[in-house]
């Protein structure tokens, strides 16, 4: 069964490959998802790493969490389930009601 992996605090030089080879140190990689800004298409500092074996990804938290890569101390945990958004998530001003998210300020 294949487990993803949140990888950050990444350089911003890291490639996908970079991913790819030192993640397969510790068993399969099924896939590498290097999140990138849509302007500037400059990485965002994180990335999603699946694993195919839970061993694999076991040891790579192991061995990778807190290591530094190109000057920076990896974090490397199990992904959590993206969260539904509400309301939108932070698109334009839509007018109406505020929603509850407290007094409005102008």
């Amino acid at each position: 069964m294949n487990t993803k992996l949140f990888v950050g605090n990444l350089a911003y030089s890291i490639t996908e490959n970079d991913l790819e080879d030192l993640f397969s140190k510790h068993g399969p990689v099924t896939e590498v998802n290097l999140m990138l800004d849509r302007n500037s298409g400059r990485s965002r500092g994180f990335a999603f790493v699946t694993m195919a074996t839970r061993e694999g990804a076991e040891a790579a938290i192991k061995e990778l969490h807190g290591k530094p890569l190109q000057g920076r101390n990896l974090t490397v945990n199990e992904a959590r389930p993206r969260e539904e958004r509400s309301d939108g998530g932070g698109g334009g001003h839509r007018g109406g009601g505020g929603g509850g998210r407290g007094p409005r300020r102008y």
